[in-house]
């Protein structure tokens, strides 16, 4: 089963792109015999954390543990997924942008939907500095751009919920390496249509998984940035 995960809308926004994107993206997917699931995430720093942690952890699985196996409910439960994408609007740019890193901090410029708005606070104390993405971006990247649809790899996703997502998703993945996972922006509608963005996000796990699957490296390309 992949994970899809999306935002409800923010401030005086009505939609989200990355909602409606993710959902269209797991019907395409499903339509083509890959199981997908979307979820809609709060914008939210603490709520975004509790929805994605009950998620990732598959507790509404309610999976029946053997007797004597308690201890691996939690384990089992995480290995229902074999791929999980988070994916994020960002409003000031033209270009759909697999992220390469997720920071340990919260720093928010405006209040979240609960009005909060941490300022250099730490996502998870103690916790690593960074977590690189699991995803083959480079492989992504030559996919995405074979459908015609305007992508990049970035090497900063915000201080903002996207990013406080993307850092949680992965430290709650930190003992499970075998599962492939990332974060992905993508442009306000206006920019890139949502179908547009949808078919990047399907170009984007099929090629994940088919290199998941059949265990191979990223490729070399480069998309790195001077500034």
């Amino acid at each position: 089963m992949i994970l899809l995960t999306g935002f409800e809308p923010f401030g005086d926004h009505s939609t989200n792109p990355s909602a409606e994107a993710v959902r269209l993206a797991a019907e395409v997917l499903s339509q083509r015999g890959i199981r997908a699931r979307a979820e809609i995430l709060p914008v939210t720093f603490e709520g975004s954390s509790r929805a994605l942690e009950h998620l990732v952890k598959g507790s509404e699985l309610k999976l029946e543990p053997e007797p004597g196996r308690e201890r691996d409910q939690e384990q089992a439960r995480a290995q229902e997924w074999e791929l999980i994408v988070c994916v994020g609007v960002a409003g000031g740019r033209d270009k759909v942008s697999l992220e390469r890193v997720a920071i340990n901090v919260d720093d928010a410029r405006i209040p979240d939907n609960d009005g909060a708005a941490p300022v250099d606070e730490p996502i998870v104390p103690d916790g690593p500095a960074a977590y690189f993405s699991r995803l083959p971006l480079k492989r992504g990247l030559l996919a995405i751009q074979d459908t015609g649809v305007p992508v990049e790899v970035s090497n900063s996703a915000g201080t903002y919920v996207c990013n406080h997502v993307f850092y949680e998703l992965m430290h709650l993945l930190r003992n499970r390496p075998d599962v492939p996972a990332g974060f992905v922006h993508v442009p306000v509608a206006k920019n890139i249509s949502e179908h547009d963005a949808a078919r990047a996000i399907v170009a984007l796990v099929e090629t994940t998984l088919a290199a998941h699957r059949a265990q191979l490296d990223d490729v070399k390309v480069t998309a790195g940035t001077e500034d």
